[in-house]
């Protein structure tokens, strides 16, 4: 038994889903014992009204029938009950019941039974009154400080508060600005009556303040009052507290002061009678209700708050004396006395759990047994000790599944079609005058046990899109095969940075201890044909960026190496290929007749990445099939880095525009809405007043606003299409890189995970922050050259840079490092200082003078490769000019 679990005294179950809120429960001497024992007073929205005077009972036996005073239906839904002096000429204690559409006043009473049946209670309708609107709550009190009587004020759903004087009604008052109504109290002390608006702000109303206000037969303004027929209805003072209230409670300290409290969604306030913050607490947990008492202390207030965590805090002002554990989430809670017992705490769910507990301890009558003593075999523990290590170090090896069964769990493939589809699914494609075509894609499911939420997501790089991205699957039994397909195609008029689509599937595998399930994550790539974004073209012989790729194998026929591209009329033309990409770019490939070599040309730098990376897969394949597994490729010219400095800067670019854009849309937005606030107050002034151009003013800001956002949009598809196009050029880069320096797979691994970031390229983090930081952290610790280069630390909090020089400087670092010998690797023997040698024992230049340097000299270590043919001492570039002359 847990120590901080309310005692429950007494506890039941409210009829069969009947539902319940924090106006259904009340405790009072209804029935005006004089005793002063309370009793429970429960309505319900099903139109049920109870009264319980509740007795201790055993622990297991449940209530007893003589606890339950009185059942009646009223019919009507009870939105609140209360109990005060509601009848004239009376001073004794009556119940009053609020509906939707009608107030009702019973007088409780109770006849002493002459047999076994016990007591016998009936309630007797005293008065009631018909609503004209829908009520929401009520409040009661001696309002205008008459004594000996209360009077009830009804607050409707519109926002009006009904005044009645016991059996007459008084006065209506429409609240200013009322949208949704809020809870409702009064304090006697200042006689007002306090609420919170819509608004989300405390705001307190003087009784005689709505008794001279002019009488609200509707709820807007009237002339009459506009030209001084009664008071107009001004608040008494106002507070923000930025949320909504659940309830207000007002409790007074002594004759001279009171506070107001006001639950909301996450703190709860207390106020003065002049609405000044006296202290605030926030709430860890979402609260349910709340009371607040006086306490023993004197000066502080203790505060009962329930939350939907099951709990029951208790506090002194905004200390948390006490914390206890409730079987349900309360909606009301009330404090009272019950057969002698104080301070009986009663909760009320919203499904009808009527729990009456108390706080504190029960003594704890266990006592643990005398563990036997026994002599201890260490051999014995030894061996066991061992045997759990070994199992132990066998699950670490196999992982928490062996890895049979999780690859054996859910198997999945996928096959591109070795053709075009006959009739193309491409829709809405903006490519131009090109006939875009589709190609198939066929994933087969086999799965091996019983799966569970089973999603399938296809993955392709944009602009690439697929007719159907989305799958879901039951496998209920085991051994099933799915086979589902998709079309992917091009979409936009620009080049995705890479062929290679991938398949992730999401499911979960019940087990015995977890029915619901273990999520899992299987996943499978595939690669698009080159002839999904390109045509045959025509070679030309005149491109602006040229690549040329070392073989230490003889040359192939370009037209058995790329068959899906040849014509007849080509067959002369066995050295030389055109591509024609969808959108309008051409790319020309050249194999040299004496040497071993190929040249890539184009007019886009970025579109010689996919040729160039197709050309070395479809080499490999070719010589892989010829039984040659000594083939290699280099690149041996000059790392092209001021052409990819040039599609940073234009990316960069753009990015800077869509900021400017963006903050000139929101200036232009503030602006608009501050024009239409101002026209609104000219509209609605009863004198007419002139616009001053107001409206025309407000029709060329909405002008600019139009044209500001298609602004933002075109330049967010023009960052988009730019973003693909660097992708492709760093794509490039790395490979040049790659083949230029012979670095192993996990080194240009580590090169794609530095330039190729995995987050999408946004205004609040991108891409040239996000790669400066990683090539940062590389010359710092692998490429690092000195201690003090590692002692460098970084900055943690990426921001977009003001221009791109710091990171153009960074990558002619590294590309230089690597030029002297850096070796790449994430190892922690990788920060040690390498002692870089060229090749050839070429002398490092120092790294101070490096670093030094301006980014035009860093760059001319690295030369414009355009000039690279005509500056290449080799006899078989004047073949390689020739083969299209």
């Amino acid at each position: 038994m847990s120590l901080f679990k309310a005692r429950d005294w007494w506890s039941t179950v409210l009829g069969e889903k009947e539902e319940f809120d924090q106006g259904c429960l009340c405790l009072a001497d209804v029935d005006n014992s004089g005793n002063g024992q309370d009793k429970i007073i429960v309505g319900s929205f099903t139109g049920y009204l109870r009264i319980f005077s509740p007795h201790s009972v055993k622990a297991g036996d449940g209530p007893q029938a003589e606890d339950l005073l009185l059942e009646v239906h009223l019919r009507d839904p009870v939105l609140q009950v209360e109990v005060g002096k509601f009848v004239s000429g009376t001073e004794m204690l009556h119940l009053a019941v609020l509906h939707a559409r009608k107030l009702c006043v019973y007088s409780v009473s109770g006849t002493l039974g002459n047999v076994d049946h016990g007591n016998q209670y009936q309630i007797k309708l005293m008065y009631e009154h018909h609503l004209q609107r829908t009520a929401c709550n009520m409040t009661y009190g001696p309002f205008g400080g008459i004594k000996g009587r209360d009077l009830i004020c009804i607050q409707s759903m519109d926002g009006m508060l009904m005044v009645f004087e016991q059996e007459s009604y008084a006065f209506g008052r429409f609240l200013p600005g009322s949208l949704l109504p809020g809870p409702l109290a009064y304090s006697a002390r200042t006689d007002s009556f306090i609420t919170v608006s819509s608004c989300r702000q405390v705001e307190s109303y003087k009784y005689q303040v709505l008794a001279f206000a002019t009488d609200a037969d509707k709820k807007q303004e009237t002339e009459q009052q506009k030209l001084g027929s009664g008071k107009r209805l001004v608040v008494d003072w106002t507070l923000n507290i930025g949320e909504q209230a659940l309830d207000i409670c007002i409790i007074p300290f002594n004759q001279s002061a009171s506070s107001v409290f006001v639950l909301g969604e996450r703190n709860f306030f207390c106020l003065k009678d002049n609405g000044q913050i006296r202290f605030m607490k926030k709430l860890d947990c979402s609260p349910s209700c709340f009371l607040p008492y006086c306490s023993v202390s004197e000066g502080t207030v203790n505060t009962l708050i329930g939350n939907h965590d099951h709990m029951l805090h208790v506090y002194q002002d905004v200390t948390l004396k006490w914390a206890t554990q409730l079987p349900h989430v309360p909606v009301a809670v009330r404090v009272g006395c019950l057969h002698d017992l104080k301070g009986v705490i009663v909760t009320l769910s919203d499904d009808g759990h009527l729990q009456c507990s108390y706080l504190g301890t029960d003594p704890s009558l266990f006592q643990a047994p005398k563990v036997e003593s026994r002599e201890l075999n260490y051999d014995e523990l030894d061996v066991e000790l061992k045997e759990l290590q070994r199992i132990i170090k066998d699950v670490k090896s196999q992982g928490v599944w062996p890895m049979t069964e999780r690859e054996d769990d859910l198997k999945v493939s996928a096959v591109v079609s070795s053709s075009l589809d006959s009739v193309s699914q491409a829709t809405n494609v903006e490519v131009g005058a090109d006939s875009v075509p589709s190609i198939t894609v066929k994933i087969t499911l086999q799965n091996r046990v019983v799966l569970q939420k089973v999603k399938l997501s296809l993955y392709v790089q944009p602009p690439l899109v697929s007719t159907c991205d989305q799958f879901t699957f039951d496998f209920a039994v085991p051994d099933m095969t799915s086979v589902v397909a998709s079309s992917v195609y091009l979409k936009r008029s620009y080049l995705p940075s890479e062929l290679e689509g991938n398949v992730v599937v999401s499911y979960s595998k019940p087990t015995d201890r977890n029915p619901d399930g273990i999520p899992r994550v299987t996943q499978c790539k595939f690669r698009l044909p080159l002839k999904l974004i390109c045509l045959p073209g025509q070679p030309s012989k005149t491109a602006s960026h040229k690549l040329t790729i070392d073989t230490n194998k003889p040359p192939v026929s370009l037209p058995g190496l790329f068959p899906d591209f040849a014509s007849q009329s080509d067959d002369d033309q066995v050295n030389v290929m055109g591509f024609r990409l969808l959108g309008g770019s051409r790319v020309t490939l050249l194999a040299s007749r004496t040497s071993q070599r190929y040249r890539i040309q184009s007019e886009q730098f970025e579109d010689l990445w996919l040729i160039t990376n197709e050309l070395i897969l479809r080499l490999q394949e070719y010589f892989e099939k010829q039984g040659i597994k000594d083939f290699a490729c280099s690149f041996s010219g000059c790392i092209p880095l001021q052409e990819y400095f040039e599609l940073i800067d234009h990316h960069f670019e753009l990015r800077i525009n869509g900021e400017k854009l963006e903050e000139l849309l929101s200036e232009r937005a503030v602006q608009f809405r501050a024009i239409q606030r101002r026209l609104l107050t000219r509209f609605r002034d009863k004198t007419p007043a002139p616009l001053q151009h107001l409206d025309t003013l407000l029709d060329g800001t909405y002008k600019q606003v139009m044209a500001l956002a298609d602004a933002v949009e075109e330049n967010q598809d023009r960052l988009l299409q730019s973003s693909a196009g660097l992708r492709s050029a760093t794509h490039l880069l790395i490979l040049l890189v790659r083949l230029w320096q012979k670095l192993s797979a996990d080194q240009t691994a580590i090169l794609e995970a530095a330039f190729l970031p995995l987050q999408e390229d946004t205004q609040e983090l991108g891409w040239e922050e996000t790669v400066d930081a990683a090539i940062a952290h590389l010359l710092k610790t692998c490429l690092s050259k000195s201690s003090k280069e590692q002692a460098l630390n970084l900055n943690s909090q990426l921001s977009i840079p003001k221009d791109t020089s710091r990171l153009k400087k960074h990558i002619t670092l590294l590309c230089d490092r690597l030029a002297k010998g850096g070796r790449l690797c994430l190892s922690t023997d990788a920060a040690a200082p390498q002692a870089m040698v060229m090749p050839g024992g070429c002398t490092p230049i120092p790294e101070s003078d490096l670093d030094e340097r301006s980014l035009e000299e860093s760059a001319e270590l690295f030369t414009n490769h355009k000039h690279l043919i005509a500056e290449t001492p080799v006899p078989e570039v004047a073949a390689l000019q020739g083969v299209l002359e």
